[in-house]
């Protein structure tokens, strides 16, 4: 079978929705299937590897690492090329036109949801007006264009499940055991850091932007400080609010370590094993596979008490 993966905002730091993406095809090469993906770049390239077909068609830079297919008829263009069987959709904005392309043809298409609308919207529209007629509105749209839809939590789902979608699917996502295991399996960096004996560790994982709330994980550290808790924090991870970040923890003195994005998954599962627990602030998260990640390392975790976070944690 040809699977073709279509996905907007992948990139080297696009965290969760790239691991997903990525752990996806991997299984479809795996099992046998042709598959190929198509993401926004600088340019038109192509790359074959034992994962499938790589291909990026021109996109615009909307965040440093980020960026969006604003015309999507090149991406038209490489399906009619390769002809899929399925498209896979990891978008709800430019990509969703594949979808009436598939439908033309007879072709499968599934819409992979990384993040509720209206969860993601309401911070940034007036708050007088009214969110959820406008997020429904669009979700519908969306049930009626593709012939299923895929969502990786009962949160997620709940939006969908508002507009009465009737090929609704809660698909969670899962960790690779073989890389993210507790701190005596990995070489944990404990007792290698200049950190104050009997300091307790805090590790935050994940994209420094405004819907993921990292500056709870500031306050924690200054509450504890103020309790005459010995804390030491460790972000990694990058955003648009890396340097108002920072600036605050140098401001007041905080024991707060910026890493920034990290490449190498082993050297993030290093970070996590090291810490005591690992912080979970965002209120919006669709799943939290950093929370999945967290936990396979053996870090208990605190999280949001809303979202999808909470959903992987034992009451």
């Amino acid at each position: 079978m040809r699977i073709v993966q279509l996905a907007n905002l992948y990139s080297p730091v696009s965290g969760g929705l790239r691991t997903a993406v990525d752990m996806l095809g991997a299984g479809y090469a795996a099992a046998g299937h042709q598959r190929a993906l198509v993401v926004p770049g600088r340019s038109h390239t192509r790359t074959e590897s034992e994962k499938g077909l790589l291909i990026t068609v021109p996109g615009a830079s909307v965040a440093p690492g980020y960026r969006l297919v604003l015309d999507p008829r090149p991406v038209l263009r490489v399906l009619t090329r390769l002809e899929p069987d399925v498209v896979e959709v990891s978008d709800k904005a430019s990509l969703t036109v594949a979808a009436r392309w598939a439908r033309r043809r007879g072709v499968r298409a599934v819409l992979f949801s990384h993040e509720r609308l209206d969860a993601i919207l309401a911070p940034h529209l007036p708050g007088r007006l009214p969110v959820a007629p406008v997020t429904d509105r669009w979700n519908r749209r969306l049930a009626a264009m593709f012939d299923e839809v895929v969502t990786t939590s009962a949160f997620a789902a709940a939006e969908f499940a508002r507009v009465g979608t009737p090929r609704l699917h809660r698909v969670p996502l899962g960790v690779d055991l073989a890389t993210f295991r507790p701190a005596d399996d990995t070489g944990s960096v404990r007792g290698h850091r200049p950190e104050p004996a009997g300091s307790f560790r805090l590790v935050l994982l994940g994209r420094l932007s405004r819907e993921k709330r990292p500056e709870l994980a500031l306050t924690t550290v200054r509450e504890l400080r103020r309790r005459g808790v010995p804390v030491q924090l460790d972000v990694v991870g990058s955003g648009p609010l890396h340097a108002a970040l920072r600036s605050l923890a140098i401001r007041e003195a905080l024991p707060v370590r910026f890493h920034g994005h990290v490449h190498r998954r082993e050297d993030v599962v290093r970070r996590l094993a090291a810490a005591d627990v690992a912080l979970a602030t965002c209120p919006v998260e669709s799943f939290g596979l950093a929370v999945l990640e967290a936990l396979a390392c053996g870090v208990p975790v605190v999280a949001a008490d809303r979202g999808a976070a909470r959903e992987l944690l034992a009451p």
